[in-house]
């Protein structure tokens, strides 16, 4: 038991690091907010470009089909590895997605444009279009990686894990004993 939690521990904290890859990517790959500023009554307000655009959506979805493809790598990585299942691996692997996830989050803001948008709108200027900050609005998608990471694992499982024996049957099939 002590061997499988030490395991588990050391693929949590293997799969947690990806996240850094993660962020990176999220902050690579996600869709830029474009922003204006303006001047209203003598204070500094910032508007959408276009109010009707989608950008906002695209970065949570970024966010979340890399997830869901950390998710599937890592239970394929883990599985190859360790070619069964057992209770600690499985909390490892959705434990170290969860954190890798969180991670990733944290990076990719950290990365991202500057957070305080009215100070960025007066440092570019009046008119200018800049980028948002980049924002997780659909917290949910942090659940992508370990979700995904948990069904891959489990299909990996039940498909090409171990099987247990089947018993032997000394007597050969079940007879009915003899009514009297």
């Amino acid at each position: 038991m002590k061997t499988e939690l030490r395991e588990a521990g050391v693929v949590a904290v293997a799969v947690a690091l990806g996240g850094v890859l993660l962020g990176v990517l999220w902050w690579w790959l996600a869709p830029h907010v474009p922003l204006v500023g303006d001047v209203a009554q003598g204070n500094w307000v910032v508007y959408l470009k276009d109010t009707e655009g989608e950008q906002a959506v695209g970065v949570d979805g970024t966010f979340a089909l890399l997830g869901l493809a950390f998710g599937f790598v890592s239970a394929l990585v883990v599985f190859l590895l360790r070619r069964r299942g057992g209770v600690p691996l499985v909390v490892g692997l959705a434990v170290g997605g969860l954190l890798g996830s969180l991670l990733a989050w944290r990076i990719g803001v950290w990365l991202g444009p500057a957070e305080d948008v009215v100070a960025h709108a007066r440092e570019v200027g009046r008119g200018v279009t800049f980028s948002a900050p980049l924002k997780l609005g659909a917290k949910g998608a942090l659940l992508a990686w370990p979700l995904a990471a948990l069904v891959v694992h489990l299909g990996l499982t039940a498909l090409f894990g171990p099987r247990d024996p089947e018993p032997e049957l000394s007597d050969g099939p079940y007879q009915a004993p003899p009514v009297a």
